[in-house]
């Protein structure tokens, strides 16, 4: 006599919920990404899919524990929704673990904001308002998002700017190059984060006394808050210019010095002895 060896209901269910929990975080981060769905519809739906991405998993667990004891099949059914189930978890302890190790803040600026004024204009309505930092909590937390002032005119600064800001493939909606030594120069950048928030940078460049200085602000639009993208956003291109001026300076070591008007002879003085 045959004896039949039941498949495990628990076993048969985590796969299931491991199967669906992929698409439901896929989804509406593409979604989100190319503008079909807003802010608030996002969060949702990605609170909805990570509560049964961590549901696949507790199904998951116990499935494996009554297999231990029971000796049904359902093995594989098991470990194949704990594993579509953990790989969508992930992303949600990921940034859970930023969100713990980051300040609330959306906005993150080296000069008055008044200065440094963003061009994107979402639904003001949908639009939370910006979280900030003290002057004092921003310098302890991201110590090198902080204005710079190179010994470079305004004209060859904004060349280096530029080309770190296409360098890391933000895409720039406005660009003022300036034209004179006295002049200023702006770009406005648009980020779109993985999870498809928008980001704005905006960089100003203007001259100074003993050359040029640099200010950066970069904003999190609709996004509850940044996980510290901003701070680091900010830190790492003004940090990757002052590498950038290093290599220039280096390679140019006269560059910064003044230009001396060639001296003319005059004809009338007369330099022989009498």
């Amino acid at each position: 006599m045959r004896i039949k060896i039941r498949t495990s209901k628990w076993a048969i269910w985590a796969r299931r919920l491991g199967s669906v929990a992929v698409p439901l975080v896929l989804l509406p981060v593409l979604m989100h990404r190319e503008g079909f769905i807003d802010a608030a519809t996002f969060l949702v739906l990605i609170l909805f899919a990570g509560a049964l991405a961590a549901l696949a998993v507790l199904v998951s667990l116990g499935a494996l524990i009554r297999l231990w004891f029971s000796g049904d099949q359902g093995w594989s059914r098991a470990l194949a929704g704990l594993s579509l189930g953990l790989a969508c978890v992930a992303p949600f302890g990921w940034y859970g673990a930023l969100a713990l190790r980051n300040p609330p803040v959306t906005d993150i600026a080296t000069a008055p904001r008044s200065e440094l004024p963003l061009i994107f204009q979402p639904d003001t309505a949908a639009m939370p308002p910006p979280l900030l930092l003290s002057a004092a909590e921003q310098g302890r937390l991201f110590p090198n998002a902080a204005t710079r002032d190179y010994p470079l005119d305004v004209i060859q600064l904004f060349a280096l700017v530029d080309r770190l800001v296409r360098a890391n493939g933000w895409d720039v909606r406005r660009r003022s190059e300036p034209l004179d030594f006295s002049e200023e120069g702006r770009i406005n950048a648009r980020i779109v984060t993985l999870p498809g928030w928008q980001d704005e940078a905006v960089l100003l460049v203007r001259p100074t006394r003993d050359g040029a200085r640099v200010d950066m602000r970069s904003a999190s639009i609709g996004a509850p808050i940044d996980f510290g993208a901003n701070g680091q956003r900010i830190s790492q291109l003004l940090t990757a210019l002052d590498s950038e001026v290093t290599a220039f300076l280096r390679d140019n070591p006269n560059i910064s010095e003044p230009v001396m008007p060639d001296v003319v002879p005059n004809p009338e003085v007369e330099t022989g002895e009498r």
